[in-house]
């Protein structure tokens, strides 16, 4: 049985209180940067990230210690910080000399050594400062200290064993929940579980209608023994997507035999602010009850949760957790330690500080990842990688800032008036090769302000909130590079803002997908498979597969409209064709229809044709701004006896996600081509994407554009029973370019 050093420690030598106050603390890229100088500085027979394993009480231990002196007898531990020293909490320390001793340990007996100078050297990236704390131990008791931690781990390393056993039994055998698979299923999760086994990266689309959620989880489960993977990550682009993971989950569990143990340990993770039950108070045991002896309390929750046969829901955890006395969402990041299978949104994979990403590299993990929905990784990679500043937040705290951080934001109003200068007066954004260097300097100094005070002194929102705005914008601007663009844009006097804007997420996400195993996205829009790509960061290994469609030719009728342009120019003369489209489609065949446009207002332009020219068709429109309430009441329309056309905008709430079967909806009319407009960002974007790529206009517009055109006209075939109609309108869907991007299937039947 194999434990890394790190995960043995957080696992036997955590205790007392849960405490996530504002230390402050350098970004990820400060702390490699320290590392890696103090490295430097160490001198001839020095060396760095030193390999060290060894066996106790039948546990693999290993792990790397960040430098080893042999000439001096001196194994060091490295760990960078921000700001005054003795605001590091006591468990951060004692966690951080438990690592070390079980180091010392290791190497003694690797090295054959009677003893070691342990050195724990703390190192401020921010005043280039170092602090280093040393003891001499002997062999003896450092063993003694390892032997008590793999004592404590190893009733729960065995008990892992024999889960892991457990677990791949069940996987090797795992049941279809359903007498057979749909039409083209089988091909989906042949495919799935090719791809999975060979530790594969694919781009797979799928149409609606091959049941994809449990076509491609029940293969990957099914390929996880195979493939000696130890974990398996369903990750989504909506809550409603997780749901129905979890659904399938379930059937998988039904379609058992009553009497056959469940050995799969399933996850669902959460956003801190749907599971915090005390969000008014700050994470640590001074403010939060829940917080206060977490750690003493953990393993006998972990403990329930792990013999948990069912899946651990924001619910089930929710409840283990009241019966402990602790926080249920740090219980859930604990069990995404243990658990086989964990379901959660994409940024806990792919964002700064994923979760997910971290344990894979902490724990060498062989882990599938699949990625439902996944043409929106683009742009939601982009917004993870995206931060915007607002000169406002600021001067707003200035005025009632307490007097410890006055002064760093009084430097910090200054550096924006600067930038202010330089930038001018003009209201259309600016765009800037480099990062303003003063305002950066002065955030520098606003954080660790910020982090001091707030260390120290009850929860401010509004100073956190800059505080996390600002370590943001640190962070990405450490890596600012081609693939991301800073903007200034100014609203008025005292409301200028500045944005660190993600174009390429590829070279954030490249090293993501490259911790995994096997890696398979899926949708169904997922073409060109070489757009996803390049940009998402894939290997040139990466395959693209496209399954064809389970409907039949008679299901579908699509229609083009070639004397109708919906371009910018022609908005006007296009008003009363389309609505002479809609009219007679309908006349045709009343029912549910949804009419998509490229904003409210032409979509209103044409509503009121149609009124003029058709008053006898029924009709209802999408509004900007609609609530959850609003929007349930339109869905609600669709099941009503009486047809209407619904009025929508493509790319919005209703355009994808969203399931109508049967005669809830019988046809659509996309009356755009879906493509981002015209401006200068845009036009920057499709430079950089030309000079990466070789493709910048279809990259910027027409790839992004049709896949939502293919997207809500997809909401119209939904299951082999379905019929209905697609009108394309706009001449330019006749040409061969444009047809090439949309669904083969629409053109083929």
């Amino acid at each position: 049985m194999k434990v890394a050093v790190r995960t043995l420690c957080e696992f036997a030598a955590r205790h007392g209180d849960l405490d996530f106050r504002y230390t402050p603390a350098p970004t990820a890229e400060e702390g490699i940067a320290g590392h890696q100088k103090l490295q430097a500085r160490r001198g001839y027979g020095y060396k760095s990230e030193y390999l060290l394993t060894g066996e106790c009480l039948g546990l693999q231990v290993s792990g790397r210690a960040d430098g080893y002196h042999p000439h001096k007898n001196r194994l060091e531990e490295i760990k960078t910080h921000r700001g005054d020293l003795s605001r590091m909490r006591a468990h951060q320390r004692a966690l951080h000399w438990a690592q070390l001793r079980a180091y010392g340990a290791l190497l003694c007996r690797q090295e054959k050594c009677a003893r070691v100078e342990l050195a724990l050297t703390y190192y401020d990236t921010g005043r280039d400062k170092e602090t280093t704390l040393t003891e001499t131990a002997t062999a003896d008791d450092l063993w003694q200290g390892l032997l008590h931690l793999c004592d404590l781990y190893k009733d729960w390393a065995e008990q892992e064993a024999r889960h892991r056993q457990q677990r791949d039994a069940l996987l090797a055998s795992l049941v279809f929940p359903f007498p057979d698979f749909r039409p083209r299923q089988r091909q989906l999760a042949e495919t799935v579980y090719k791809n999975s086994a060979r530790g594969g990266t694919l781009l797979l689309e799928a149409p609606t209608g091959l049941g994809k959620t449990l076509g491609t989880l029940f293969p990957a489960l099914m390929a996880m023994p195979t493939a000696s993977q130890d974990r398996l990550f369903y990750l989504t682009c909506r809550n409603t997507a997780r749901q129905l993971a979890l659904a399938a989950v379930d059937k998988l569990w039904a379609a058992r035999s009553p009497q056959e143990h469940w050995p799969l340990r399933t996850l669902e993770l959460v956003a801190r602010e749907d599971a915090c039950e005390h969000p008014d108070k700050a994470c640590h045991g001074e403010a939060c009850p829940l917080a206060q002896g977490f750690f003493d309390r953990l393993p006998d929750a972990r403990a329930e949760a792990a013999q948990t046969s069912e899946p651990l829901t924001r619910e089930v955890l929710a409840k283990i957790a009241a019966g402990h006395d602790i926080c249920p969402y740090f219980l859930a990041q604990e069990m995404a330690r243990w658990c086989d299978l964990v379901i959660g949104d994409v940024n806990r994979m792919f964002d700064q500080s994923a979760l997910l990403h971290g344990l894979i590299r902490q724990n060498n993990w062989r882990a599938s990842v699949l990625v439902d929905e996944a043409h929106n990784l683009v742009d939601r990679a982009r917004g993870m990688y995206s931060v915007q500043l607002d000169q406002q937040r600021v001067l707003r705290l200035r005025k009632t800032a307490p007097k410890p951080v006055k002064s760093a934001l009084d430097r910090t109003v200054r550096a924006w008036q600067s930038l202010n200068r330089e930038c001018g007066e003009s209201a259309a954004p600016v765009f800037l090769s480099t990062l303003p260097g003063s305002l950066s300097g002065a955030l520098q100094g606003l954080v660790s302000s910020l982090g001091d005070y707030l260390a120290d002194h009850p929860p401010d929102l509004a100073l956190q909130e800059l505080l996390f705005e600002s370590i943001a914008f640190m962070k990405l601007a450490d890596r600012f590079g081609d693939h991301s663009l800073c903007a200034f844009e100014r609203a008025g006097r005292g409301r200028a803002s500045l944005t660190i804007q993600n174009l390429i997420p590829a070279d954030f996400l490249c090293d993501r997908f490259t911790a995994a195993h096997s890696v398979l996205l899926f949708s169904a829009t997922l073409s060109p498979g070489g757009y996803y790509r390049d940009l998402l960061g894939l290997s040139e290994e990466a395959r693209f597969t496209s399954l064809p469609s389970p409907f039949r030719a008679e299901q579908l009728q699509v229609h083009f409209t070639p004397g109708i342009s919906t371009r910018q120019a022609h908005r006007e003369a296009s008003l009363q064709p389309i609505a002479e489209v809609i009219a007679g489609q309908y006349r045709a065949r009343p029912g549910h229809y949804l009419a998509f446009f490229s904003s409210f207002k032409y979509a209103r332009a044409v509503s009121d044709a149609l009124k003029a020219r058709a008053p006898d068709v029924p009709q209802r429109s999408q509004q900007p701004g609609m609530s959850e309430a609003e929007r349930s009441a339109f869905l609600e329309g669709f099941r009503q006896a009486e047809g209407r056309v619904a009025f929508a905008v493509l790319g919005g709430v209703f355009s994808e996600g969203i399931d109508l079967p049967g005669n809830q909806l019988i046809g659509a009319f996309v009356s755009t081509l879906g493509l981002p407009p015209f401006d200068v960002w845009h036009e920057i974007l499709k430079e950089r994407l030309q000079s990466r790529f070789g493709d910048g206009y279809g990259y910027t517009y027409l790839i992004p554009g049709l896949q939502k055109v293919a997207q809500a006209a997809g909401r119209v075939i939904r299951t082999p029973d379905d019929a209905g109609v697609i009108w394309l309108i706009d001449d330019r869907f006749l040409q061969p370019r444009i047809r090439r991007l949309l669904p083969p299937w629409w053109f083929s039947l």
